[in-house]
């Protein structure tokens, strides 16, 4: 059986971008291209490593034209999965790829999401707050900064002695492990195949 084809969408590091790869190599799915809009963003050396091809995209090109969606379309691409992708996704791709473009946020949706809300912006908050308890949230991706469709959530504890760079330490772990598996999951219930 054919895998599914995804791209990845990712603006740093690429650490969750990684554990997809890797993820790759025994799911339904497999990563057909890597999309940043960051030309020395880190998640571009697996382009390299893993043999996939990448692409660095302008905001002018991004917002304002449907090149991509043809890029998209022409490479048989059905899932668009944002990886640490710091640029709001344009209506234009929301609609071409309807309930098919996932995200992952490293707080409880809904506190703690909406713009500015990223990375170390959202475990320094949630520790200002005092929170007892954080996590990931993995959603479908609508018109408004995190407010798709969740899919998945799973929990830490917050410590009183937890900085914002553990929390976000934590989190990343359980983001690594799970976020590979609800895309393996959600492309599975929505291809009609049981895993």
């Amino acid at each position: 059986m054919s895998k599914t084809k995804i791209a990845i969408f990712a603006s740093g590091t690429g650490s969750n971008a990684k554990a997809i790869i890797e993820h790759s190599f025994q799911a339904n799915y497999e990563v057909d291209l890597i999309i940043s809009n960051k030309k020395n963003a880190g998640v571009l050396n697996f382009s390299e490593e893993f043999d996939i091809d990448a692409m660095v995209i302008d905001k002018e090109t991004f917002y304002e034209d449907d090149i991509l969606i043809h890029f998209l379309q022409q490479r048989d691409i059905k899932y668009l999965i944002l990886a640490g992708f710091l640029w709001q996704i344009p209506s234009y791709l929301i609609q071409a790829f309807p309930e098919r473009i996932l995200n992952i946020h490293p707080a409880l949706l809904p506190k703690y999401g909406g713009k500015g809300m990223y990375g170390s912006n959202v475990h320094q908050a949630v520790f200002d707050a005092k929170e007892k308890e954080s996590g990931l949230t993995i959603h479908l991706v609508n018109e408004e900064y995190d407010k798709g469709e969740i899919l998945f959530q799973t929990k830490i504890e917050v410590l009183a002695t937890d900085t914002p760079k553990n929390i976000a330490s934590k989190i990343l772990k359980l983001e690594h492990k799970h976020y590979p598996q609800i895309i393996e999951k959600y492309i599975a219930e929505n291809s009609g195949v049981l895993l």
